[in-house]
């Protein structure tokens, strides 16, 4: 077996909880999330992602997320709603 090296990464406790639950879901560990995450960056020899800037609608978006669930408030109070403004009505 390959030696092996302790890797320590700071992540905001908000992102690692979400991504703990998103990985639980899928059957998969960090540990297990971040060896896959490793090997694709080597055999893509690359990010195995693409990355872009965000356009203005995009980071407005971005935005208004972070600040609904900062206040622990949804947009919209039913499911109506949104399907409402979803449809321009």
């Amino acid at each position: 077996m390959a030696a092996t090296k302790m890797l320590h990464v700071r992540v905001d406790d908000d992102i690692r909880e979400d991504a703990v639950a998103v990985l639980d879901s899928l059957g998969l560990t960090m540990s297990e999330a971040v060896r896959i995450f490793l090997h694709r960056v080597v055999a893509s020899q690359g990010l195995p992602l693409e990355l872009k800037v965000p356009n203005e609608k995009t980071r407005a978006a971005l935005l208004e997320a972070r600040q609904i669930r900062k206040a622990r408030k949804a947009r919209f109070a039913t499911p109506e709603e949104l399907f409402i403004d979803l449809n321009g009505e």
